[in-house]
């Protein structure tokens, strides 16, 4: 895998795995967090990217619109599911299911539809990462079975918006040629437009979100941009095939988060699936 692809996502788990920790410890207000840290980041990029298309040597198309709809319909549904589940399952259930499901989804999808050979090591790396989840989000016997269940459900489903937004946004900056920081911007932008309507009905609760959880809402609206424009330039540089598992490096450091700042439980379990993780991602690494 290319250096720099490499490095670009393995710097944005780290950024994925801090605003997933702060967006756990929101327990109410689901839909207004998200319109709330998705409006942060509209407001953030708009600037940066009305700077981009100016500059842009390519002249902007209707299809870069398009794509851009399409992207913040899927990452709509990825926040509201996303969120729901850290509301009735931990994190270390939501969040390693959830991100080993859809880089599982992205590569056989992409490897079936696409055409892509990652060949035998980065295959081999892609199921080591999956097996690594496996172990991370499984077996937790002195938990509520009703929350592992949830948060198994929720991950699941996660997981598979996950899969549907990579393939889309792998296949929108690399076929359509829509420059990642105008995608990504222009995504942003529709999607608090989007969902201003559904969250605004809440008036209230959207002041008392904003009011008690202001820090965790200018957190994952900074830091949530930031990490998904790396992985998409990483998409310009890498086939998704590789590039979908090595962003899962975020489980490893959202689970020993969960265990050190949160207090969940099971630390070997979630060190020993770490483990496996990290050598998957060191055999994609090599392919």
């Amino acid at each position: 895998m290319n250096a720099t692809a490499l490095s670009l996502v393995l710097v944005a788990a780290v950024v994925h795995a801090g605003w997933n920790l702060a967006a756990k410890r929101i327990s109410s207000g689901g839909t207004q967090f998200v319109w709330l840290y998705y409006t942060v980041g509209a407001v953030v990029l708009l600037p940066i990217t009305v700077g981009q298309l100016v500059v842009e040597a390519d002249r902007p198309q209707w299809s870069w619109l398009l794509a851009a709809v399409v992207t913040s319909v899927l990452h709509i549904a990825y926040g509201i599911v996303l969120q729901r589940g850290y509301r009735v399952g931990d994190l270390s259930v939501v969040y390693p299911v959830a991100r080993g499901t859809g880089p599982l989804l992205s590569v056989l999808a992409a490897v079936l539809v696409l055409g892509e050979r990652p060949g035998p090591l980065g295959l081999l790396g892609a199921f080591l990462v999956v097996a690594g989840v496996l172990v991370i989000s499984t077996g937790r016997k002195a938990e509520d079975p009703q929350a592992v269940k949830a948060g198994i459900f929720y991950g699941l489903l996660t997981g598979a918006v996950i899969a549907g937004y990579t393939l889309w946004d792998a296949h929108s900056v690399t076929g359509l040629g829509v420059p990642p920081v105008v995608y990504f911007g222009l995504g942003s932008i529709l999607q608090s437009l989007m969902l201003g309507p559904t969250a605004l009905a809440g008036r209230a609760e959207v002041g008392r979100v904003w009011r008690v959880h202001r820090r965790e809402v200018l957190l994952v609206g900074l830091l949530s941009p930031v990490a998904y424009i790396l992985v998409l330039f990483a998409l310009t540089m890498a086939p998704v095939s590789l590039v979908a598992p090595a962003r899962e490096l975020s489980i490893v450091l959202g689970g020993v988060a969960a265990w050190l700042v949160l207090g969940e439980r099971d630390a070997v379990r979630r060190l020993a699936g770490s483990v496996i993780v990290l050598s998957g991602i060191a055999a994609i690494a090599a392919a």
